[in-house]
């Protein structure tokens, strides 16, 4: 891929007039214009101008309604759900929700109830979609044409996993993964394997992981999985079951369709399969959020957003000549821990014209954002900064 920046390649794939509207490249819509698509009514709660709805099931936040307070509102998060939320009667006596334990040496079920006397804690974390940036990719690919929106940073509240465990005797040997199961409502006469969010994690992941029944200090939304999230800090979104029933330790990952062939980085037209890898820890990313389209004269803040994935983040640069020279923004507001990402705002002068902004975020082992995708069938994992730049007027 050359070093010219080329706005069409974005054009192909990004569907609705909404959608468009909401790049930079196109041309930024304001914020105070209505969506044009209504919010579903299971998330009639939510800001209408900060999202672009995709479908029932798929709502993305705007790229440029994202600021520099760290932490994305419930109103305006996005929305990426598997199946239809069950009936809203979940959440009516949330203590009441049971989970089930297992590959534990004391297996059993505990209300919600009795996991909030087992300890709590809060963890700022990146939610990310694992097709977040797809819409970029130059091949066609199935799913959400997701830009920037299908992310946000949000404070989990719960039990950690590890103190779960602990107080049911430690998990059992020989078993290297963590299997957790939603609760989400199965069609009838459908094989349950084909359509259950059940999802497998390195056990490794024990060490983060919590269940959640808090987002941003308000009871989790029916809406985001609640009243109990399994939360994986670090890994993408698919491996937070929303509704969570059940937590396992296995010796082996669920052969659920989700997880067997489904969430796997594999080569344009080969099918999903095990031996893949799967959409697990989140890698390195930024994007500019301000000024998507034209700014006046002058000084100029140029504002984004930067995480590490599964490492925190070290530092972030920014380019304004389509990435032929970079300098180094810095980081605004608290840090909130090696998991939530860091806003930046770098402040520069500008005279008239055309400029490409360009974003580049290392984590703290030294890994930088590469320039372009990996290219794979189904558009995961993009975190290439060519893509993610912006091109503005100066007027």
């Amino acid at each position: 891929m050359n070093d010219t920046f080329d706005p069409r390649r974005r054009q192909v794939l990004l569907g609705s007039a909404a959608t468009l509207a909401s790049t930079g490249l196109l041309g930024l819509a304001p914020l105070a214009l209505a969506a044009e698509t209504p919010l579903p009514d299971y998330v009639n709660w939510k800001t209408p101008e900060a999202l672009v709805v995709h479908s029932a099931q798929t709502l993305e936040t705007r790229r440029d309604a994202i600021g520099t307070s760290i932490v994305t509102s419930n109103e305006q998060l996005f929305i990426r759900n598997n199946l239809p939320a069950p009936p809203s009667a979940i959440v009516a006596d949330r203590d009441a929700w049971t989970v089930a334990f297992d590959g534990v040496k004391n297996p059993r079920s505990l209300t919600l109830g009795e996991l909030k006397t087992l300890g709590v804690t809060t963890v700022a974390s990146v939610l990310q979609c694992s097709g977040n940036g797809r819409a970029f990719f130059d091949h066609e690919t199935s799913g959400t044409q997701w830009q920037t929106g299908a992310a946000g940073c949000v404070l989990w509240s719960g039990v950690p996993l590890k103190a779960v465990v602990e107080a049911l005797g430690g998990a059992l040997d020989g078993r290297p993964y963590i299997t957790s199961t939603g609760g989400e409502e199965l069609p009838a006469g459908l094989d349950p394997k084909s359509l259950v969010v059940e999802r497998s994690v390195p056990v490794r992941a024990l060490e983060q992981a919590l269940l959640a029944w808090e987002l941003n200090g308000e009871p989790l939304p029916l809406a985001h999985g609640g009243p109990l999230r399994l939360v994986v800090p670090g890994y993408y979104g698919v491996n937070n079951v929303k509704y969570v029933k059940q937590v396992a330790f296995t010796a082996e990952q669920t052969d659920a369709k989700i997880q067997a062939s489904g969430y796997r980085i594999r080569p344009v037209g080969q099918g999903g399969a095990p031996d893949q890898p799967s959409m697990w820890e989140m890698n390195v990313k930024s994007w500019i959020t301000q000024p998507l389209a034209k700014a006046k004269a002058g000084r100029v803040a140029i504002q984004g957003v930067a995480f590490g994935g599964a490492k925190a983040v070290q530092g972030v640069e920014v380019s304004l000549d389509g990435g032929k020279s970079w300098q180094a923004a810095p980081f605004v507001g608290p840090n909130l821990g090696p998991y939530a990402w860091r806003p930046f705002v770098l402040i520069v002068e500008l005279k008239p014209g055309n400029y490409s902004l360009m974003s580049r975020a290392t984590d703290v082992e030294g890994n930088v954002q590469p320039e372009d995708e990996l290219v794979n069938e189904r558009g995961y994992g993009h975190n290439g900064w060519r893509d993610h730049g912006v091109e503005i007027a100066i007027v």
